[in-house]
């Protein structure tokens, strides 16, 4: 049995994809470093990262599945298919630690009741934000009361404290309603009242009034506590090369002069698609730093864990001429960049992204102002969130069959690092930055939630009779 003198112990288990395990680490390195815990990390790959010596790391195996099948689907068959070993994974852990919770991502929530027969608290994180977790936990009410597309609803979505959400925005494998990823999203969603605590990788001043909704709702749902931003350092990721040519090459350019574009780790663009914005960049004459990835038929690219290796060449797919006609106000960087380290560079004044929650996270820490140009999942939902609720970017509109042409690209880009809308965001932007850094500061919002969280811990265990002195 566990040793009564012995530090709490925390199981965060996190699904595929480097977007979901970076904030879980994160999370663990902050309960481990500020508050003594003990930690064991389970994914189903090896970690990027460096860790301290008490968070362990244990590796599930990945579902073999048709390589067609949806990445929604491929991911929750994963998940339920590591409740078993999970199971004799915490069964073992009981014998040797206190375990004062087991949190998972949303795409844990069928874990939930085998967890809770070994009698263990159970949380939900949320890599994503309250806008989001406000819209999961209306999904449900909202499905049973329509009928019909929800891209079809006559009226925006509107949640308390969020800006109004039409339903082509919503996240996207709900935009075909008899889909089986619908049917996933929307189960997953029935569960969240289920857990004991909700976590959120956001922080109150980006999100005002949705946090406080849902602090204040009560009913004996479970507590939301805003944590964020929670975004890896360079220091952290083993692989990030800090003498890539990008950066040398933006050392050379003026302060807030350049504007970098990359669309996350699992998203490529069509091959019209680029060929668009590679002319449009061209008319738009800024400075620009392009991660180039393998253009495809469906405009997604990218796996679990790999996203970044692809079988073409991306340049093929540039229109002739256009890295010579470029050549001295832009770079196209094949495949990768260190994004974290160009986000913080004096150069990058600007940031085209698909606005997945990570990258966006990265962007405010920094205060670069976003262009939003969503591919997938949530990031329509995001990019209402940025352009509307924050003001903290602008977003591109898309043409006939969903592609945005050169004519918007060169538009949005020169606004963003010109125009008058462009000055307004990027004030908008300064002033995230700071409340960001206020969140997770000592006395900060995001600080004080995530001492609540511990607390909560604490009480949990105490009340199993598990005595030990709270420490921060």
């Amino acid at each position: 049995m566990a040793d009564a003198n012995s530090s709490p112990h925390v199981v965060v288990v996190s699904s595929p994809g480097l977007g979901h395990i970076t904030p879980f680490v994160e999370l663990t390195k902050l309960l481990v470093l500020r508050h003594h815990f003990t930690a064991t990390i389970i994914t189903f790959s090896d970690l990027p990262f460096s860790l301290p010596s008490s968070i362990s790391t244990i590796q599930l195996p990945v579902l073999e599945l048709p390589a067609d099948t949806d990445i929604g689907v491929r991911i929750s068959l994963t998940m339920a298919n590591s409740v078993s070993p999970l199971r004799q994974i915490l069964i073992s852990l009981q014998q040797t630690t206190r375990i004062a919770a087991v949190i998972f991502d949303l795409f844990g929530v069928d874990h939930l009741s085998m967890v809770k027969e070994l009698h263990i608290p159970t949380y939900l994180f949320l890599t994503s934000n309250l806008f989001f977790l406000s819209f999961k936990l209306h999904l449900p009410a909202l499905d049973e009361s329509t009928v019909g597309e929800f891209r079809d609803l006559p009226e925006p979505l509107k949640l308390p404290g969020c800006v109004p959400l039409k339903g082509v925005d919503f996240l996207s494998p709900l935009q075909k309603r008899e889909s089986e990823t619908c049917a996933i999203v929307v189960h997953g969603a029935r569960k969240y009242n289920n857990v004991d605590g909700i976590l959120v990788n956001s922080f109150e001043a980006l999100e005002a009034g949705a946090a406080k909704f849902l602090k204040q709702r009560g009913g004996g749902k479970p507590p939301v506590w805003p944590i964020g931003p929670l975004t890896a350092s360079d220091s952290d990721m083993w692989y990030e090369d800090h003498s890539h040519d990008c950066i040398e090459w933006l050392n050379r350019h003026p302060s807030g002069s350049v504007i970098f574009i990359c669309f996350g780790s699992g998203g490529a663009l069509s091959w019209e698609q680029t060929r668009e914005l590679a002319l449009g960049l061209e008319m738009s004459e800024q400075r620009f730093l392009w991660v180039v990835r393998a253009a495809c038929d469906t405009g997604l690219s990218g796996s679990f864990f790999n996203p970044n290796q692809s079988r073409d060449d991306p340049m093929e797919f540039l229109p002739e001429g256009f890295v010579e006609n470029t050549k001295e106000r832009g770079m196209t960087v094949m495949s990768w960049a260190p994004q974290r380290q160009v986000l913080g560079h004096n150069a990058t004044g600007g940031f085209v992204s698909h606005c997945g929650w990570n990258s966006v996270l990265e962007s405010l820490v920094n205060g670069v102002p976003i262009v939003a140009w969503p591919l997938y999942a949530e990031q329509k939902m995001n990019a209402v969130l940025l352009e509307e609720g924050a003001k903290v970017a602008l977003r591109v509109k898309e043409g006939e069959n969903g592609v945005v042409r050169r004519e918007e690209v060169a538009k949005v880009v020169k606004e963003l690092m010109e125009g008058e809308e462009g000055k307004q965001v990027r004030r908008g932007m300064q002033v995230m930055k700071k409340e960001a850094a206020r969140a997770v500061g000592k006395e900060g919002s995001s600080y004080k939630a995530l001492e609540e969280l511990f607390l909560w811990f604490c009480s949990l265990l105490v009340a199993v009779g598990f005595p030990f002195s709270a420490r921060f």
